[in-house]
């Protein structure tokens, strides 16, 4: 008899999200590596290309990230 591979209806965070965290804090994936030879830059996050009202709320949380 065949196995059954049953996908849960409701997708439920932590049984997926703490293996990729620890997965990913074991791998460095959340440290940065500074090369003093080079100039430092920072990435803006542009605005949405969208209706606006919309807008507004994406500007205001976009201007808040890159503060």
């Amino acid at each position: 008899m065949a196995e059954e591979n049953n996908i849960p209806k409701v997708y439920n965070p932590a049984e997926v999200e703490k293996k990729w965290y620890a997965y990913w804090e074991k791998n460095g994936y959340f440290h940065a590596k500074v090369d003093k030879s080079k100039k430092p830059f920072c990435i803006v996050i542009p605005p949405p290309n969208i209706t606006g009202q919309l807008h507004m709320g994406h500007a205001l949380d976009n201007t808040l990230q890159d503060i």
